[in-house]
C-alpha cells in the first residue's frame, strides 16, 4: 500500500514538472543558488568582507564581476555568502515554525478542551503585523542568526497550526480514526500513524512558503537594522547599504535584490507545484 501510494506521488511529481516547466525552472533556480550558497568558498572569488579602498564603487566587469561597493567588497562574493544567512534563515524558520505549529495544531484540534485556549492563543498572534512582531521578538531575543530563526518561527507557527487544527478537526471525526479509539490505540499513536500522516502534504506545501516568507522577513529585518550581526553579509543589509548609491551604483541594490526575487520566486512556483502534485483534487486537473 505504501509503496503504491510512494509510486503514485512520484508519478504526480513528475507530470507537474513535465506540464509545468515553470515549476522546473523554478526548482533548478532554487537549486543553482543553494548550491553556490553551500560552495561559496569555492566560487567567490574574494572574502565577503575583504576591503580595496582604491577600488570602491567599480562598475561590474573586468576585476569585479559584478562590481564592487562602496569599501571596495566584491558584491559578487558578498551575494554569494550572503545568501548562505538567508536560506539558513528560511531553511531553520520553516522547520521549527512546523514543529511549533504542528505540535499546537494536533493538540487544539485533537483535544476539545484546549481547542478554545489555543485558538485565541493563534488568533491573537496572527493579529500582529509579521514584520512588527519579528521586530518586537528580535529586539527582546537579541540579534543574531539563532535568535532571527527563532522569532520569525514564532512569527509563522501559527500559520502552520491553523491548517494543522482545522485538518485534525475532520480527520478526529472519521471512522478510522473512531476504530482506533476503540480498540485501544494509545493517543500518541493515534496523532502521529493516523492523523499527521495524513496531513504531511498540507505540511509540506505551507512549509515551502513559509521558507519563502522568513527569507523576506529575514532581508526586511537586516535592512532595518535589527537581524544578524550587521559585520555578517546578508541581502537585506546589502540593500541598506546601496540605497546611498542609487543612481550612481545602481548594482549595489540590484543584485541583492534580483537574488532574494529569484529565491523567493522560485519557491512560490515550487511550493504551488507540490500543492498540485500532493492534493489529489487538483493532481486530476495536472
Amino acid at each position: 500500500m505504501a509503496a503504491s501510494v510512494s509510486a503514485a506521488m512520484q508519478v504526480s511529481l513528475w507530470q507537474v514538472l513535465i506540464q509545468r516547466r515553470s515549476v522546473l525552472i523554478g526548482l533548478i533556480i532554487l537549486a543553482i543558488i543553494a548550491l553556490a550558497a553551500i560552495f561559496a568558498p569555492l566560487i567567490a572569488p574574494y572574502e565577503p568582507n575583504a576591503m580595496s579602498i582604491r577600488d570602491r564603487l567599480t562598475p561590474p566587469g573586468g576585476q569585479f564581476l559584478l562590481g564592487s561597493d562602496e569599501f571596495g567588497r566584491d558584491v559578487f562574493s558578498r551575494a554569494i555568502y550572503a545568501g548562505r544567512v538567508s536560506l539558513s534563515v528560511g531553511l531553520g524558520t520553516a522547520v521549527l515554525a512546523s514543529l511549533f505549529g504542528v505540535l499546537l495544531g494536533l493538540l487544539g484540534g485533537f483535544f476539545r478542551r484546549l481547542d478554545g485556549p489555543i485558538s485565541r492563543l493563534i488568533d491573537a498572534m496572527m493579529a500582529f503585523p509579521d514584520i512588527l512582531l519579528a521586530i518586537a521578538l528580535v529586539a527582546a531575543l537579541g540579534g543574531s542568526l539563532f535568535n532571527v530563526i527563532l522569532a520569525l518561527s514564532i512569527v509563522y507557527a501559527p500559520r502552520i497550526a491553523r491548517v494543522v487544527r482545522a485538518s485534525t478537526l475532520v480527520i478526529r471525526e472519521l471512522p478510522y480514526v473512531e476504530a482506533a479509539k476503540a480498540l485501544g490505540v494509545s493517543t500518541p499513536n493515534i496523532l502521529v500513524h493516523h492523523i499527521l500522516r495524513n496531513i504531511v502534504s498540507q505540511l509540506i506545501v505551507q512549509a515551502t512558503f513559509i521558507f519563502a516568507y522568513a527569507m523576506l522577513a529575514e532581508a526586511g529585518l537586516s535592512f532595518l537594522g535589527v537581524g544578524v550581526d550587521p559585520s555578517t553579509p546578508t541581502w537585506g543589509t546589502m540593500i541598506n547599504a546601496g540605497r546611498a548609491f542609487v543612481g550612481t551604483a545602481d548594482w549595489l541594490i540590484l543584485v541583492p535584490g534580483a537574488a532574494i526575487v529569484l529565491c523567493v520566486l522560485s519557491l512560490q512556483i515550487a511550493g504551488d507545484g507540490l500543492r498540485d502534485a500532493l492534493d489529489p483534487r487538483l493532481a486530476k486537473e495536472v
